[in-house]
Formats: C-alpha cells, structure tokens, sequence
C-alpha cells in the first residue's frame, strides 16, 4: 500500500469503476451482430403451406451453406421431402429413405415417426423454379470449373438477389478466369434485380453487364425502371451501347446466312459452270441431277436404317461418293444419247433438257411417289454453338465446308490433271484442240458427266436442308444460271465470287423485302450488270471465246 492509502476508499473506487464500464457496455451489447447460432433456421420455412414461403426457405438454404443444403433440395425435387410437425418444438423436415427417415438437419436417421403425422413438402412451378435456382447456386462449388461456370450461368438467368452471399463466397475462391467472370456477371444481375447496393456498386454492376453485351444482359437492364439519376444514366448508356453490338451481331449473321446460301447456290452451280463453260449447252434438266443426288442419300439412309443402323452416322460420307457416280453417269448417258446430237442448235437444246427434266421428274414420282422423302441429320451434323450474338448451326457450316473441298477438288482436277487441261483447252478453242488429236466429243461426255455428278453431290448437301422431293432441282436451277452468268461463263473462281455475292446480297435484302421481292431486285440488278459486262465477271480468255 502507498502512503494515505485508505482500502475501502479503493475498494469503492474498483466498484464504481466497473459499474461504469457495464454501463458503456450495455448498449454495445445490445446492438452487437446476432451470432452464427441464432440466424434463422432455413429448414423451417419448408414447413409451411404457404408457396412463397417454401420458394423463399429454398432460397434461404441454397446460400446457407448447410452442409444438408444439396440433399435436402434434391429430396424436394424428387417429391422425398416430407414434414413431422407433432412435436413440441420446431418441425422435423425428414427425407424419405425407403421404409426409414432421416432428418435433414443433421443427415442421422430419425426414429420414432409416425406415418400419419408426417406430409409431403408441396410444389408448385415458383418452388419448381426456386428449386432450379438453388441448384445453380449449389453448383458454384463444384469441382469441374465448367459445371460452375454453368451454374453461374443460371444463376445469372434467375438473377435472384438471394444468391449474393454465396456469389460472394463462390467468387472469393474461384481461380478459374472463364467461370469467375460468370460468377461477377451473375452478381452483378442479382444486385440490379434487387434494392440493394450503392450507386457506385450498381453502376458498376452495370458496367459488367455491358461488357457481356448479349441480349440477356440487354433485357435485363431494360427491365431496371425507378433508378437513382446515375444508375439510370449508366442503364441508358449502357443499352445504347447493347443496342449498336446487337445489329452488329445481326450483321455478321445475315453475313453467315449469306455465305452459308452462296455455298448451297456454289455446289448447285458449279457442274453447271463447268459443262456449260466447255460445251454452250443450256442444260435445263441440271437441277435434277440435284435431284438425282438427293434420292441416292434417301436411298442409302434407308439401306443403313435396315441392316446397319450403327453407321448411320456415316451415311453421308457413303452417299457422297455414289451421288457422284449415279448423277455423273446419268449425265454422260444424256450427253451421248441426246445433248450431242444438237450441238450448235442451243434453242432446241434448251428445250430438249427441259422436256428430259419434266421426264426424270415424272420418273421419280412414279418410283418414290410425289410426297417428300425423309432424310436424317447425323448427330454430328445437328445442334448449333452460339459465339457472342452470333449462332452457328452445325448443318450449314458443314454445307460451307463441303463447299470449299468440292471447290478445291475440281480446280485441282482443273489445274493438275490431263482431263483438266483438256477440257480448259476445248473451252478456250473447240477447233484447235481437235486439230491438237483432243478427242472433243469424249471430252465433251466427260466434262457433262463430270458436272452432273458434282451436281448430284449438291444435292447431298441440300438433303440436309431442304424437302427431298421431285421439284428439288427447280428450285435451284434458275438461281444457279445467274450465278454462272455474273461470275464468267466456265470459271470456277467467278463461279465462286459470284455465288457468294449473290447468297449474301439475297440475305441482307431479304429482312426488307421480303424473300421473293429481295430476288426480283437481285434479278434486275443482274441483268443491269450484264448489260455493261456481257461475259461477267471474270471472263474467260482465247482466241475462241473472244470472238
């Protein structure tokens, strides 16, 4: 003790000091954050008869991180959940495991329940949804990096502002790049679905939405009404923004449907280019061999169906190759029973190949019948992949490919082999090649035979998208003269530009003037082209075909 002390005077003081400090302490107490132990329990919304209640309570659990969470909402899913409210206390939520239950709570099997006591967790479609939701959330933890970034993806559909807390926690681990910016996306359509957040935070939220520039995220932030002034201005810059990339995407599909119609336009028109480029012969009855190529993928689908469905997915690449040989003999059959006999007579040859198209038609009704015949998409060749705004279908990017090899295969045949030279030397001078020891007449069998059967590979391709029946060919054969006058009477590579062109024009006029207008313009301004350019695009050179 020091000097003077006087104890009882330092025992008061101690009192009265600690008094004071459970005075200040009081209301501290009082406002202090509940503890982990006393946050409401989610299992007891589950419980009610009242939907809205159970959708909330699925909500509730789904962002919880119970560890029953994921059990509990597959039960109510299956319709295995089920209520016991005949106890004292809160009301048991039990899975159903055959004859037993067990608490979902705590994943211990409960006994003692009786049957009559206990109901069934009723549904409807908003807990249908909530349940979907939930799992979504539950999948941001997953251990596959794509299963999370999907489940962040349907998180960003419902865009619940319920999920916030476990996209936080789901966001703080993830080390993926692709399914962490799905998680921010998805956080921030949550935080603009609901009243929560700052200003700056739902700006930036905003700002997240319009670098994901999709037309999800552009409904999302039209549907945003009664916003503070910044948040409201953000939304408005941010849908402009949305607005330009949409009909910059819509651009690029019209773009992608164009090529893809240049591609069906290419193989109808190639065989085409390349007999009439060699011979002048106004051959109307090239669409059926189109035609022809169509009913020979009917008729190998329907081989493959009854005795080797397991190569149906192969069946393409079987019917390809006998197109070609039944479209390409029937050519030369007609070039040597028929077409020779009238060359340098090209008005009755015309109507010579038209009366033979009308024949050949009249012969595949007659043989399968006038309805449209059923040909089936591979698996490999069906569905589409979406990228940005821009959606590829698996069938017209295979056409489009198809295209290119077939295009490549006959310049090779064109440029590297002796049928290729032969045939551009009867192109550019019938005479001197004769006069050369060129067999003219055999080549001219072989270069109908060969443009047929390239013919009869196109309608391979066109059996994927369009009805396999006898008037297939017409609908082309028109289209595929004015892609080989533009381009240049017998040149591949006009042939080429030309049906793009023509394909992409089609699909970009087609929005305002309708599909059968948008062809009549392409039409007049053919014929405008030819007018100033009779021999198109790109013309051919010779002595021959310069006169």
């Amino acid at each position: 003790m020091g000097w003077g002390s006087d104890p009882e005077g330092d025992v008061m003081v101690s009192i009265h000091r600690l008094l004071a400090v459970l005075l200040v302490s009081l209301p501290l107490l009082a406002t202090s954050p509940a503890r982990a132990d006393d946050a409401p329990d989610p299992f007891i919304g589950l419980a009610s008869q009242n939907f809205d209640i159970v959708a909330n309570a699925i909500s509730a659990l789904a962002v919880s991180g119970h560890p029953q969470a994921a059990a509990t909402i597959a039960a109510i899913e299956a319709d295995n959940l089920y209520v016991d409210a005949a106890g004292d206390g809160a009301p048991l939520i039990l899975i159903k495991q055959g004859d037993s239950y067990i608490d979902a709570r705590t994943g211990q099997k409960a006994s003692d329940i009786n049957e009559d006591d206990v109901d069934s967790v009723r549904v409807n479609n908003a807990v249908r949804r909530a349940i979907e939701a939930a799992k979504g959330g539950l999948d941001l933890f997953a251990a596959d990096a794509d299963t999370r970034q999907k489940a962040a993806e349907k998180v960003f559909t419902s865009h619940d502002p319920a999920a916030l807390p476990l996209l936080a926690r789901a966001i703080a681990a993830e080390k993926d790049a692709g399914a962490k910016r799905a998680m921010q996306q998805a956080q921030a359509a949550s935080l603009l679905a609901g009243d929560g957040g700052s200003d700056a935070e739902r700006v930036a939220a905003v700002a997240i939405l319009r670098l994901r520039g999709d037309v999800e995220a552009k409904s999302l932030l039209q549907s945003l009404h009664d916003q503070s002034k910044p948040v409201a201005a953000a939304i408005a810059a941010a849908t402009s923004s949305l607005a330009r990339i949409e009909q910059l995407w819509s651009v690029l599909q019209s773009v992608f449907y164009g090529i893809s119609l240049g591609s069906v336009l290419l193989l109808a028109a190639a065989g085409l280019a390349i007999t009439f480029g060699v011979m002048g012969v106004i051959n109307m009855a090239h669409g059926e061999m189109v035609m022809l190529g169509a009913y020979t993928t009917f008729m190998v689908q329907e081989v493959i169906r009854t005795h080797a469905p397991g190569l149906f997915g192969a069946s393409l690449f079987i019917a390809v190759p006998l197109a070609f040989l039944v479209s390409g003999i029937a050519g030369i059959l007609i070039e040597r029973c028929m077409i020779r006999f009238l060359y340098g007579r090209p008005l009755e040859t015309l109507l010579a190949s038209w009366g033979l198209s009308l024949i050949l038609q009249q012969g595949v009704r007659s043989i399968f019948g006038s309805s449209n015949r059923e040909v089936g998409t591979p698996e490999w060749m069906s569905g589409a992949v979406q990228w940005g705004g821009l959606v590829i279908t698996w069938n017209r990017l295979t056409i489009i490919v198809f295209a290119v090899i077939v295009i490549a295969a006959l310049m090779a045949v064109m440029r590297g082999t002796s049928l290729g030279l032969r045939m551009r030397a009867v192109t550019q001078n019938r005479r001197m090649a004769a006069a050369m020891g060129i067999r003219t007449p055999w080549i001219d069998a072989l270069t109908f035979g060969l443009g047929s059967g390239v013919a009869g590979m196109a309608g391979v391709a066109l059996s994927q998208i369009d009805n396999v029946s006898p008037n297939l060919g017409q609908g082309y054969i028109i289209d595929s003269f004015m892609v080989v006058v533009f381009g240049g009477v017998g040149n591949l590579w006009g042939t080429v530009v030309s049906a793009m062109t023509l394909g992409i024009v089609n699909k970009f006029l087609e929005p305002f003037a309708g599909a059968v207008l948008g062809k009549i313009v392409v039409l007049i301004a053919l014929i405008l082209f030819i007018q100033r350019k009779p021999r198109g695009m790109f013309p051919l050179k010779g002595r021959a075909v310069e006169q």
